[in-house]
């Protein structure tokens, strides 16, 4: 990305175009340090604007600003073998601005803090029934655990600049802080604000399917640019990406795959209708055709749960039949879903997230065979199926890492130190 060099004339003139371009070139010469990864020669103020097209005066202005904002660090003076005096060598900040992101799952909750460079500093996870809780009570207790990851962050040197909050349910378009419905916690048009205890730390919520998909695009080496991320806990999401954008839909209501009709007249769901996918492929619905139902979420009050997924691995490893045959009946109903996707969609890949990478042994091969009956119409490369390079921390990961995505596109939003 090159910095920008002028402002636009007409109606995009004057002060507030400035502002703009001097936000733009700060996030220019931000990424160009961010991107120079090792092993490569750290970069000074004059490779970097020999990088990024503006003059030396101006780079140096713009990152005297950015250490300002704790942003960047020069260290000692580096030598790169070059003739004439070498330049300090730049770096984004390991201590300073940091993004943290909590998680509320059926039966777990998370937290994460992610310094500048987007590397995480602290992981919290903390075995937890949700589902038919008060919010209230579950709120408090992210609350609880976000403050104590703070605290451990702070001893790192990092301070939160933003807090993201992954759910599992809708979260819609338009005003922040919102859970339009959370079926399997059951939550129904909750604001979060209205229910964290403390007003100055309240996080903005969004879908745990759509954080793991950024994730995934943030963080794979050889990420596809359009791609369908599947997310299953307790129930199963989907968060498409669009030539690196999360595609949210017209209301924020996309990837509802779990509620995908696989068989129109068959089972029951919560969400009111019949032979849904989460009937068939949710870890529930497996558990169920494993004979270990019994392991599954606990009733409010109760005992805390098994680790599902964790279980039915240990069982398909050891050959336990009711355990392979369950998961291939729920990969081939989850191959059926995707199959509207991959003809509808046309990605590069299918991305299997969540619990359910842990599965990806016994799940991908019925999975696959499933997409290679149905999938007709254009090419489909068994191998563009695979799992999460995350798993199940690609949504706290993807809240913490939000914060930091927005910092990077906009260093003003960092206070000057």
């Amino acid at each position: 990305m090159k910095a920008v060099g002028s402002a636009r004339n007409g109606q995009g003139s004057g002060p507030a175009s400035q502002q703009d371009m001097r936000r733009r070139n700060l996030s220019v010469v931000l990424g160009a340090v961010a991107g120079n990864a090792p092993p490569a020669r750290p970069l000074s103020r004059a490779d970097v604007a020999g990088r990024v097209g503006l003059t030396r005066a101006a780079v140096s202005s713009l990152v005297d600003e950015l250490i300002g904002r704790g942003a960047l660090t020069e260290a000692e003076t580096a030598p790169d073998g070059r003739v004439g005096r070498p330049g300090r060598a730049l770096a984004v900040s390991d201590q300073g601005p940091a993004g943290l992101g909590l998680e509320v799952g059926v039966s777990h909750l998370g937290a994460c803090v992610a310094d500048l460079r987007g590397e995480p500093r602290v992981w919290r996870r903390v075995e937890r029934t949700n589902s038919g809780r008060p919010p209230a009570q579950v709120l408090a207790e992210v609350a609880e655990l976000a403050a104590e990851a703070e605290t451990e962050a702070r001893a790192l040197g990092l301070h939160v600049e933003g807090r993201v909050l992954a759910v599992p349910g809708v979260v819609p378009n338009g005003p922040a802080g919102r859970v339009e419905r959370a079926p399997n916690l059951g939550w129904c048009a909750l604001d979060v604000a209205a229910h964290w205890p403390d007003p100055g730390t309240v996080p903005e919520p969004e879908n745990e399917a759509n954080l793991g998909a950024l994730a995934e695009y943030w963080n794979a080496e050889r990420a596809a640019a359009t791609f369908v991320h599947v997310s299953v806990d307790a129930g199963i999401g989907a968060a498409l990406v669009i030539d690196g954008r999360l595609f949210r839909g017209a209301r924020g209501f996309a990837g509802e795959l779990g509620h995908v009709p696989v068989h129109p007249a068959g089972l029951p769901c919560a969400c009111g209708a019949r032979g849904c996918l989460e009937q068939y492929a949710g870890q529930a619905a497996v558990l169920r055709e494993a004979g270990l139902a019994q392991h599954g979420p606990a009733v409010p009050g109760a005992a805390e749960a098994d680790d599902p997924a964790a279980l039915l691995a240990e069982r398909a490893a050891a050959g336990h039949a009711p355990t392979l045959a369950a998961l291939d009946r729920a990969g081939r109903a989850l191959g059926l879903a995707l199959t509207s996707a991959v003809d509808l969609i046309d990605p590069d890949a299918l991305v299997l997230g969540g619990t359910y990478a842990e599965l990806a042994e016994w799940l991908l091969p019925s999975v696959r065979a499933e997409l290679a009956d149905r999938v007709t119409v254009r090419p489909w490369a068994p191998e563009a199926l695979r799992p999460s390079v995350l798993g199940r921390r690609g949504p706290v990961l993807g809240a913490a890492q939000t914060t930091v995505r927005r910092i990077m596109a906009d260093p003003t939003l960092l206070p000057v130190l």
